[in-house]
């Protein structure tokens, strides 16, 4: 069950269009959608270069105008908001009508692309989260997977540790969604729990995420998502720096390469921190960037799991995308098996160390590992990355 969690108690406002049950603070009012589009366009960047915040293609943002929404495009990346087209429009009315109805088509949500002939939008195609945007009855709403709340979201007591961080907060209304595949399912989740939930600005999704939702995307939309994210935060080990040249010089002529952010390498070099990160999985973008299970070589194998000295040669079909070198390092299958997993590789760190191997740790089931890998959407966002990793090595 979803239980909402709020402060004190406000009336109920009704409003010509998106209709929320919290009181609207005057700075909020709408904005015109070119503003307001440009404006969510700054903020998604900011939050998108910011590896706590999101990683890669993950996380989304929408606005919704009328009866459009405004949604970040399947596998876009947050952080490239300025510099290219990663919003596309979707008609409101008929997708809410779909996801209500359980119709399969909601699901993929490109059937209800608006038409934009002559834009590169017109070619994208939408996030695999728009049921859940379109659901929440807010005109903005930013899914982030910030470091921060997942070490908390992934614990069996995250109900209690966030009731102790965010209950009184000003303006702060939260719930905690139990973990359930991403896309539809969790759109329909919400809107079960409704309207006892609507009440929600702010999401928690166990083992996923944080939904932070507002009247529009300028400045005080970043204050309500720092204002949440701020009492979750945990400090993290500090774990002893790699040898990269060391490191460098064992993956010299294997299948296999140094992370590009160092700080992936703090799960080989904590023992802790290994701890949390070799088990199951604790979150969805972690099997689909980083596979089912974390590989960890034995102390004197070489980078491609061999004894011995090897000659060059490409990884195997089945050869995991990362390897952990215990007291060395991290290393990243280097044909690039997506572009997105070196900053995977730096969340599962960023996550595993503001954990302890002790700690009451939820992890996704052979189950859930199941439906997020013979899921059609995420098949679609792994072929997207893979292409853009192509399209990046060919192009030096």
């Amino acid at each position: 069950m979803i239980e909402i969690r709020h402060t004190v108690a406000k009336p109920v406002v009704k409003e010509p269009r998106m209709v929320s049950h919290v009181r609207p603070d005057p700075a909020l009012a709408p904005v015109p959608v070119a503003d307001g589009l440009d404006a969510l366009r700054r903020l998604s960047a900011r939050l998108g270069a910011d590896p706590r915040r999101t990683q890669g293609a993950g996380g989304n943002t929408s606005i919704k105008d009328g009866g459009t929404l405004w949604i970040k495009a399947s596998g876009t990346w947050l952080a490239h908001a300025l510099d290219r087209p990663i919003m596309v429009p979707v008609a409101l009315a008929p997708l809410l009508d779909a996801c209500r109805q359980g119709k399969p088509e909601a699901e993929k949500a490109a059937g209800f692309v608006v038409a934009q002939p002559g834009t590169p939008a017109a070619a994208l195609r939408p996030s695999i989260e728009t049921t859940v945007h379109a659901v929440i009855p807010w005109r903005v709403v930013i899914h982030l997977h910030c470091v921060e709340t997942l070490a908390h979201a992934v614990r069996t007591d995250a109900r209690a540790r966030l009731a102790e961080r965010l209950d009184g907060l000003r303006g702060v209304h939260w719930t905690l969604v139990p973990y359930i595949r991403p896309g539809l399912p969790l759109a329909r989740a919400i809107m079960a729990a409704r309207p006892f939930g609507e009440r929600a600005n702010v999401h928690i999704l166990a083992n996923h995420g944080l939904i932070v939702s507002a009247r529009h995307g300028g400045p005080r939309r970043k204050t309500l998502l720092e204002r949440v994210i701020a009492p979750l935060a945990v400090t993290p080990r500090a774990p002893p720096q790699a040898d990269l040249a060391d490191l460098a010089a064992l993956a010299k002529g294997s299948a296999y390469r140094l992370p590009d952010d160092p700080a992936a390498h703090a799960i080989a070099m904590d023992p802790a921190t290994l701890a949390v990160a070799r088990g199951a999985p604790l979150y969805p973008d972690h099997v689909i960037f980083l596979g089912d299970r974390i590989d960890v070589a034995d102390r004197g194998a070489d980078p491609d799991g061999v004894p011995g000295d090897r000659p060059p040669r490409i990884a195997a079909p089945d050869a995991p995308p990362m390897r952990v070198m215990p007291g060395r390092g991290v290393l990243l299958r280097r044909d690039g098996w997506t572009v997105g997993m070196d900053a995977m590789a730096r969340c599962l760190a960023d996550v595993a160390a503001r954990l302890s191997p002790t700690d009451p740790i939820r992890r996704l089931t052979a189950t859930d590992i199941h439906a997020l890998t013979h899921w059609e959407a995420e098949t679609y966002r792994q072929a997207l990355n893979k292409e853009t990793q192509n399209r990046t090595t060919r192009n030096g």
